[in-house]
């Protein structure tokens, strides 16, 4: 493993500094994972309730994956498929399912960027359309189209494009939100929004679909399971203390929701909207706000220009992941795989797109997009997730991940072992509990 991962680094990028690091992966998350995903979750299953479910999961089980991954990829430095073969035989096929599930999800978060983009390029107009208006045509579409073309034109350059977006992009955001929330607290829904979000109906944390979703969107949130960690953390620098590194990034991404969730249900609440809208929460919330507030023409130009950015990272990621196993494992040049994956993400992404145009493409009587994004997003994640984890804490000697996670990291890599160890056995108990109990 050594031997291979010095050659294969010698070639690869590097991140300048653990800083850089920290920025780029907090950007790769936080523009879908936590300002579009985390509200519409937090909505759809009780607020308060999910959000102790979601933070229990994120202390317990999610942050020790995290460095797990992270550690992984800098100790293989390759891609994810290399990064799993080293692992056992059994690993290159679980490689190939991790890529093959960041395209699935990537497919459809080029399709909700696209219309971020829209609604920027709707905000500079100053004329910002409710969401049934803006996907009366096909602007799901068209957007999608554009965004996708965007982004494989500016991965033809490498991880420090998306480490110089990252660097003025979180600093930017963050400010843009909070700036937000101050403002929802002097709307008539501040009140019930605050109640929503932090007072808990207890008896609800005994209902198991609450602890998968919150689950899910602990491992989505921190992009566990999706090849993101492991192809990030092979370009990370030989000095990046990785458990301090991850924590940084594990406490921006959920500072982030928390505040999405308290800049949108204000609004929500303001407006007579329902909080468990689905999928386009904050896009038929925000332009009520900004179309009813002074200076709201102000803000929504640099809300959703910023958003337009995060978003824009969160595919850059996902799709860096794509490429690079795809450019490595079949010798191909970056820029060429660049163009194989862009085609491939346009005929994927087209039906996630046609289910919010006239075309109303469902499944199940669901928009297609939503039901991909909860079976995909959340079922599909959570089992590769914990798949990862096993593999390596059943087959990598511990003393391998400790010198990848760097100093004063032995009580992170005890933790690492109990918890990946342990997933798979108390996930069979718990299935067996629900076949009992149902």
């Amino acid at each position: 493993m050594e031997k291979t991962s010095k050659i294969i680094s010698r070639d690869r990028d590097q991140w300048t500094s653990e800083k850089a690091f920290v920025f780029s992966m907090a950007a790769a998350a936080v523009g879908l994972g936590n300002i579009w995903r985390f509200p519409y979750m937090a909505g759809e299953n009780g607020g308060g309730a999910f959000i102790i479910a979601y933070l229990t999961c994120l202390a317990v089980i999610v942050l020790p994956v995290m460095m797990l991954e992270v550690g992984a990829g800098r100790l293989a430095a390759g891609n994810t498929v290399h990064t799993f073969r080293q692992v056992n035989r059994l690993g290159t096929a679980y490689g190939w399912f991790v890529v093959l599930l960041t395209t699935v999800i990537t497919s459809y978060y080029l399709v909700i960027t696209g219309w971020t983009l829209g609604y920027a390029v709707a905000a500079w107009r100053f004329d910002i359309p409710d969401f049934s208006d803006f996907t009366a045509g096909n602007n799901s579409l068209w957007y999608f189209m554009a965004v996708t073309v965007i982004a494989a034109g500016l991965l033809m350059y490498g991880v420090k494009a998306i480490e110089k977006l990252s660097k003025f992009l979180m600093p930017a955001l963050l400010a843009l939100i909070i700036t937000l929330v101050f403002i929802a607290a002097r709307t008539s829904g501040w009140e019930e929004a605050k109640t929503f979000l932090l007072e808990a109906d207890f008896s609800r944390l005994g209902e198991s679909r609450l602890w998968i979703f919150a689950l899910g969107q602990a491992f989505y949130s921190m992009a566990i399971g999706q090849g993101y960690l492991v192809t990030y953390g092979s370009y990370i620098p030989t000095r990046t203390n990785i458990p301090r590194a991850c924590l940084l990034v594990a406490g921006t991404e959920t500072s982030v929701a928390l505040l999405a969730g308290f800049m949108i249900f204000p609004f929500v609440f303001t407006f007579g909207l329902q909080p468990d809208e689905g999928t386009q929460l904050a896009f038929s919330t925000l332009p009520s706000v900004f179309n009813n507030m002074a200076n709201g023409a102000v803000l929504g130009i640099l809300f959703f220009s910023l958003f337009f950015t995060a978003a824009f990272s969160s595919c850059l990621a996902g799709l860096k992941v794509i490429i690079s196993s795809v450019s490595e494992e079949l010798k191909i040049r970056d820029r060429y795989a660049v163009a194989v994956v862009a085609v491939v993400m346009i005929i994927l992404g087209i039906p996630s797109a046609l289910s919010f145009t006239p075309v109303q493409l469902t499944l199940g009587g669901k928009p297609f997009l939503d039901v991909i994004d909860q079976f995909g997003g959340t079922n599909v994640v959570i089992f590769s997730g914990i798949f990862g984890a096993t593999l390596f804490c059943w087959f990598v000697p511990a003393h391998r991940v400790e010198t990848a996670l760097g100093a004063r990291s032995k009580w992170w890599v005890w933790r690492i072992y109990i918890v990946g160890r342990a997933l798979p056995a108390l996930v069979l108990a718990w299935l067996g509990w629900l076949a009992i109990a149902g």
